[in-house]
């Protein structure tokens, strides 16, 4: 399988917009994908065709030098799973930088979960990588939308139902549904307030993974300041935290 015969596909996907409200169909992850909860019930249904117990959709971070992934939603979705905080955090650099370069999956196997490993290894186009979250058996699917935005779709279950045909389909669906969440807008009644430029300069250190001190020391402010920006950004973006209003920012393209 080529990265062009995903992308194929991910258009194929975007282009029909048969039945959608029904179980999945041809572009029922592209176009209604209206909310981000939306969004998390047709992943929902994407994990549930493949057999998988979690999901979570990730945007890369738009360091080069410093690789992250960003929690959009995860399965657990208002809450954050406990496996998104290790996807979140230094797990996944060697797979940010991967998911840069190429469309090639990659999938992990605890040695202590029986199951799945027997199911990744015969799966040709998918390559292994380290685990993303411990205890856990999973593939991640890199997925590309509009403005050069880039991120994953990451499944996790034990017994997870795959084959490389199946693998194709579901990672056009994350496709789409990527390009769906990334187009996602604040409405007119909703209209967000306006970001300064200091706001999304630390909204863009978090995205990087620093902390409130090292971005204050970067930009020469006192923590107490540089808090306060990622405060009102939060505030701005009706988010529930920082890390919630660095998703919202990556999705908005207000920071890249």
């Amino acid at each position: 399988m080529k990265h062009a015969q995903v992308k194929e596909a991910a258009a194929a996907l975007f282009n029909d917009q048969r039945n959608p409200f029904g179980a999945f169909s041809l572009g029922s992850e592209t176009h209604h994908a209206a909310t981000i909860p939306d969004a998390v019930r047709r992943c929902r249904w994407i994990a549930v065709d493949i057999n998988a117990s979690a999901f979570g959709l990730y945007f890369v971070s738009p360091s080069a030098e410093r690789a992250r992934l960003v929690a959009c939603f995860d399965s657990d979705y208002p809450s954050t799973a406990v496996a998104t905080k290790f996807i979140s955090g230094a797990n996944g650099e060697d797979v940010v930088r991967h998911s840069r370069v190429s469309t090639a999956p990659r999938w992990w196997a605890d040695d202590g979960i029986a199951g799945s490993r027997q199911v990744f290894q015969s799966l040709a186009w998918a390559e292994p990588t380290a685990p993303l979250a411990p205890g856990t058996n999973g593939i991640a699917l890199p997925v590309h939308a509009d403005r050069g935005q880039c991120g994953l779709v990451v499944f996790l279950g034990s017994e997870m139902a795959l084959s490389d045909d199946t693998l194709c389909e579901i990672h056009a669906r994350s496709f789409a549904l990527f390009a769906a969440v990334a187009r996602i807008r604040p409405s007119d009644s909703g209209r967000m307030r306006s970001i300064s430029k200091r706001e999304l300069e630390c909204l863009k250190l978090t995205a990087n993974g620093n902390t409130s001190e090292e971005i204050a020391k970067l930009l020469k402010l006192s923590v107490h300041t540089a808090n306060q920006y990622l405060t009102q950004s939060t505030q701005k973006l009706n988010a529930v935290n920082r890390n919630q209003a660095v998703a919202k920012a990556l999705r908005l393209g207000l920071i890249e």
